[in-house]
């Protein structure tokens, strides 16, 4: 099924309320884990001009960019929770069975079948300064998957760290 991008001036039929009114009610809070991880996806899509097209939610990559295929993974240190102690900069690089939308297929076996992982991290540690929306504060880290696999391996998760670093290349959002 072809998925329609929406404007949000729909209307929900007969509630008297739009598409908006939904999005504001159930997405304001992006600094969520959910919607923070939507939303570093959407950051990227901009900046390689793919949002002509509306996200799929369970495709076996998050974005594709003419032949290469996007892994977006988003972490930060702040939550909108109460926290004791800033968060670790973690990313799930876990192996899974992708489900490709277009053949409607889910994968024999378990890959990391983006040809490149987006590490998105919102760098700001000070709860009185959260602006999830200030670009100024996102950092962008790209890594071939060739490299995580080399790196490594089987492992399902990796930290920002010096180790990590030297497999990257490290950019600001403009």
């Amino acid at each position: 099924m072809e998925i329609s991008k929406l404007s949000g001036s729909e209307l929900v039929s007969e509630a008297n309320v739009t598409v908006q009114d939904f999005w504001a009610w159930a997405y304001s809070d992006i600094l969520s884990n959910r919607n923070r991880s939507v939303f570093a996806e959407f950051l990227v899509a901009v900046a390689l001009n793919l949002t002509h097209q509306p996200r799929i939610e369970w495709d076996a990559v998050d974005l594709t960019y003419g032949d290469k295929k996007i892994e977006v993974k988003s972490s930060a240190y702040v939550q909108s929770w109460q926290q004791k102690k800033l968060s670790l900069i973690k990313f799930d690089i876990a192996k899974k069975r992708g489900w490709d939308s277009k053949e409607n297929v889910m994968a024999d076996q378990e890959s990391r079948s983006a040809d490149c992982y987006i590490f998105c991290v919102y760098e700001e540690q000070d709860t009185q300064k959260v602006n999830i929306l200030n670009l100024d504060k996102w950092s962008f880290i790209v890594v071939a998957t060739e490299k995580l696999n080399e790196v490594f391996g089987n492992q399902k998760s990796v930290s920002l760290n010096r180790q990590s670093q030297t497999l990257i290349v490290h950019f600001r959002a403009a």
